[in-house]
């Protein structure tokens, strides 16, 4: 009789879809970051320029307002670097899975036969530096995800590849 601690384990593959172990992901564009980083800078350059005007203008005391907005950029900065290297997706056998963040996970699995259309976008600054923005839409908004940050070759690519595999699925059913 054989002994059953000596079966071989069958792992759940959606077990491992959080760790990166043994599974193929594909990170975004590290063109991403600089992307983001132009956004914060636009968000934080009008605070950051009240405040110095307040401190040489009004009040010493305001050099205050300066180095918290600075410390504001500082934070916003290591938040986009650490966002950024957490963006991943993987092309599985029946579905595309996109997971980000590291404290706050979220893994969003979205089943080809389910797919309604496929957008590619991207801004004047992601034209500027070559990367686009792959949005699968479904009937249901939960199933819904986002890739921004491909390259454009790779990210009109992509969405031929999930049109045709959705096109099959659905042909399928």
């Amino acid at each position: 009789m054989s002994d059953p601690s000596q079966a071989p384990v069958h792992e759940d593959p959606d077990v491992r879809l959080f760790d990166d172990s043994g599974m193929p992901w594909r990170p975004v564009s590290r063109r991403l970051v600089p992307a983001r980083l132009t956004l914060l800078a636009l968000v934080l350059v009008v605070p950051f320029c009240v405040a110095v005007a307040l401190a040489l203008v009004v009040a010493a005391g305001w050099w205050w307002a300066v180095v918290a907005v600075a410390a504001l950029g500082a934070w916003g900065t290591w938040v986009v670097l650490r966002q950024v290297s957490a963006l991943t997706w993987l092309e599985l056998e029946e579905e595309l899975v996109v997971r980000r963040g590291r404290i706050f996970r979220r893994l969003v699995s979205v089943p080809y036969g389910r797919l309604q259309y496929v957008d590619v976008h991207s801004g004047p600054l992601d034209r500027v530096l070559g990367i686009a923005e792959v949005a699968l839409h479904t009937a249901s908004p939960q199933l819904s995800a986002e890739i921004p940050g491909l390259p454009v070759a790779e990210a009109e690519a992509l969405r031929q590849r999930l049109v045709a595999r959705g096109e099959s699925q659905r042909a399928g059913l």
